[in-house]
């Protein structure tokens, strides 16, 4: 007898609504994918409009993180992939699970409201031609680097070099900026980057910056960041460990690896870590020291071509990039969904990122910017909403749905923005596949130090990989990060902590 599956709405066909859409369909549901381009592939869609990245673009984390668990990179793709092995990668995954049938490409959608029978109502234009269908259950999965945020800085709109003013979303590489003098106005990662990249190739380059922050190199010692500072260890050793300590802790550890940004020759960030904040390249601090990039303050004004900073100096620029981040932009939601989710440009009220009580049937994945790889927090939240969906793990209660509203309000009222580690084991506990260590005695060091790979949560609970523990110990040990049985008194100490057997001796 046939059966006919569930249609479940997936709203985009990017990295999380291809990862969504794969489980729904492990799950026994028909995922209906709708994309406003004609390709899928979101933001690593270099064609795309509404992508920000550009053709030669390198990604700042591993090819181990920036993976799903079912599908490896080809063997050829570097440490850091380029922007078109990351699109061929999701392309490959979308046909591995056929997911390309499933996508409506050129369907953007118009609305998405609550609809009379429960359900939610989809408006969309397809091919000139508007439309509206009735789904049971809809995930939202449109990302949230969407619109560009521009600051608000007196003068703005008069400035006057020749190559003009853009957000970095717009950044299309170095060729055209060299030999002029470009101002690069903010510090988070793609700020730094494109700096580098610039200065790297030929433009005179000024950084300009609210305030300074710690700077983690993309590798320490040979080993991707990531993998050293964003693991299981450090999620555990967050919860059992006061703040203060977590601080001290982290900061030891980030100056180990890239040292105080004033012996580069940038200026001295705040003493405490967490106030100052904490971004990541490789080659800015570098930059820095040869001269290559010059750092001022956060800008005052701006007249004519000239650009004046805080601390009283002035530069004639040839052009300004704004490298200052995203608002989050759902324009399509009805406007009394707006007002239930508290939706600004920083974010909404969500229980764990991904349900609202107020609104059954109704899931995000990925409508946050998240400190860390994506791609395997992406998946833990796909695979718990599939989870909820098909029975296989409980949903969560009032209770839990109202603490998780307030620690959500919490954390926009501090502008603080989830971490890899702590989110990934947070979803993994949910989805229920986080792995019991003491199950895993020979892998307990790569699932405490090593990296929190996708694969890493496919060992316990639903859907385990037989090769799961082999892929497991290969990642580790790729960076030559987990070798041997000895382990360091950092680590001695956290498996007290977690009541681990005795450790062995350093």
């Amino acid at each position: 007898m046939h059966v006919v599956k569930e249609s479940v709405a997936v709203i985009g066909a990017g990295p999380g609504g291809l990862v969504t859409a794969r489980w729904l369909a492990a799950h026994g549901f028909e995922p209906v994918l709708f994309e406003a381009t004609d390709s899928l592939g979101g933001q690593w869609n270099a064609a795309s409009t509404a992508s920000a990245t550009w053709s030669g673009m390198r990604t700042n984390t591993s090819r181990i993180m920036t993976a799903f668990s079912d599908l490896d990179h080809a063997p050829d793709v570097a440490v850091y992939p380029r922007q078109d092995q990351m699109l061929s990668y999701l392309e490959h995954y979308a046909r591995k699970y056929d997911l390309i049938r499933q996508v409506r490409f050129g369907t953007r959608v118009l609305n998405l409201d609550m609809a009379g029978n429960g359900g939610w109502a989809i408006r969309y234009k397809a091919g000139g031609v508007e439309g509206e269908e009735i789904f049971r259950r809809v995930i939202v999965a449109t990302g949230a680097q969407s619109a560009a945020k521009v600051p608000d800085v007196p003068g703005i709109e008069s400035f006057a070099g020749g190559l003009g003013l853009v957000h970095t979303s717009q950044y299309d590489g170095p060729e055209r900026f060299r030999g002029r003098t470009v101002v690069v106005a903010g510090g988070s990662i793609s700020a730094l980057e494109i700096a580098s990249d610039l200065a790297f190739n030929g433009a005179r380059v000024v950084s300009a910056t609210r305030r300074q922050r710690y700077i983690l190199p993309k590798l320490i010692a040979g080993i991707p960041t990531e993998h050293v500072m964003f693991t299981r260890a450090a999620a555990l050793a967050g919860e059992l460990l006061p703040p203060e300590a977590q601080a001290e802790g982290l900061k030891a550890a980030v100056l180990r690896a890239g040292g105080y940004p004033q012996q580069y020759g940038a200026p001295a960030p705040e003493a405490n870590i967490f106030a100052a904040g904490i971004t990541q390249s490789q080659s800015f601090l570098p930059a820095v020291a040869e001269g290559r990039i010059a750092v001022r303050p956060w800008i005052d004004r701006i007249d004519g071509e000239h650009v004046h900073f805080c601390d009283g100096t002035a530069e004639a620029a040839d052009a300004i990039l704004l490298a200052t981040g995203y608002r989050l932009s759902l324009p399509w939601l009805a406007p009394r969904l707006v007002k239930t989710l508290a939706l600004g440009d920083d974010g909404m009220d969500l229980h764990a990122h991904t349900f609202h009580p107020a609104l059954p049937g109704l899931a995000f994945v990925g409508l946050y910017n998240l400190i860390g790889p994506y791609l395997p927090v992406l998946e833990l939240q796909a695979r718990w909403v599939a989870y909820m969906m098909a029975g296989l793990v409980p949903p969560p209660t009032s209770g839990e749905m109202e603490e998780g509203l307030r620690s959500s309000r919490e954390m926009r009222a501090r502008g603080q923005q989830p971490v890899l580690h702590a989110l990934a084991v947070m979803l993994a506990r949910k989805a229920g596949v986080e792995p019991d260590l003491r199950e895993f005695p020979q892998l307990e060091r790569a699932l405490l130090f090593g990296p929190l790979s996708a694969v890493s949560f496919r060992l316990q609970g639903p859907d385990c990989l037989d090769d799961a523990a082999d892929r497991i110990a290969e990642a580790a040990a790729a960076f030559g990060a987990i070798c041997g049985e000895v382990h360091t008194p950092e680590e001695n100490q956290l498996r007290r902590l977690l009541g681990l057997e005795t450790p062995v001796a350093a």
